[in-house]
C-alpha cells in the first residue's frame, strides 16, 4: 500500500511540474502585451504623421507626355502645385511657357498650368529648366523650347473665399496644356486645358 501511495505522489508531482513548465508567467505575459500595444501605438502615430506629410499626387499620360501633378508645401492655406511633364520618348521637348498661345507660325503650344474655381494663382509659374531657342524645319523664327526630356512647372496657389481654416470647402480645376515635339520627326497633337479636379479646404488640398 505504501508503494502505491509513493507512486501516486510521484505522478502527481510530475504533472504539477509539467503544468508549471508550460504555464505562462503573469509578469512576462503582461510585459509582452504592453510592448505589443506600445509598438502598435508608435506604428499608428507614424502612419498618421506619414499621411499628414505625404503630398497629394496624381498623373496621366496623353499624346506622348506623362504629366505628374503634386501639391507641395501646403501650410496656412497656401502652397504650390508642381507639374512635371515627361515625354514618353527620347528626343522630344516641350515648349516654353512664354510661347504665344498659337505657337510660332502655327508651330508648338505653350506648356502651362492654370487654376480656376476654388483656387487662384498666388504668382506666376516658374520652370526648372532654361529656355532654348531653336530652329525648326519650315519655321523662319526661332522657337523657345525646354531641353529634351522632363520639365517641372511650379505654380504658387491659395484657396478662394473665406471660412473655417481660412477658406471655404469646395473644388477647383487645374487646367494643363502642352505639346511635345521632335526637331526631326515633328510634333504630337497638342493637349489644351486638360482638367484635373481638386478638393479644397483651408487645411488640405487633394486630387479627386
Amino acid at each position: 500500500m505504501a508503494r502505491t501511495t509513493t507512486s501516486t505522489r510521484t505522478r502527481t508531482s510530475t504533472r504539477t511540474r509539467t503544468r508549471a513548465a508550460f504555464a505562462p508567467r503573469g509578469g512576462r505575459l503582461a510585459g509582452a502585451a504592453l510592448a505589443l500595444f506600445a509598438t502598435a501605438g508608435l506604428t499608428s502615430c507614424s502612419a498618421a504623421k506619414a499621411d499628414q506629410s505625404a503630398p497629394a499626387v496624381t498623373r496621366f499620360t496623353q499624346n506622348g507626355v506623362t504629366v505628374t501633378l503634386a501639391v507641395a508645401g501646403w501650410k496656412d492655406a497656401k502652397g504650390s502645385l508642381k507639374a512635371t511633364f515627361t515625354p514618353t520618348e527620347a528626343g522630344y521637348h516641350l515648349y516654353s511657357t512664354d510661347l504665344p498661345a498659337e505657337g510660332v507660325e502655327g508651330v508648338g503650344r505653350p506648356t502651362s498650368v492654370t487654376v480656376t474655381g476654388g483656387l487662384s494663382a498666388d504668382g506666376p509659374a516658374s520652370a526648372d529648366a532654361e529656355v532654348q531657342r531653336i530652329n525648326l524645319p519650315g519655321v523662319e523664327s526661332k522657337v523657345p523650347v525646354y531641353p529634351d526630356g522632363p520639365v517641372t512647372l511650379t505654380l504658387p496657389v491659395r484657396p478662394e473665399g473665406e471660412g473655417e481654416g481660412g477658406a471655404s470647402a469646395g473644388t477647383a480645376k487645374v487646367l494643363v496644356s502642352f505639346a511635345s515635339c521632335n526637331a526631326e520627326e515633328g510634333c504630337n497633337i497638342p493637349v489644351l486645358d486638360r482638367p484635373v479636379i481638386l478638393s479644397v479646404t483651408g487645411k488640405t488640398l487633394t486630387f479627386l
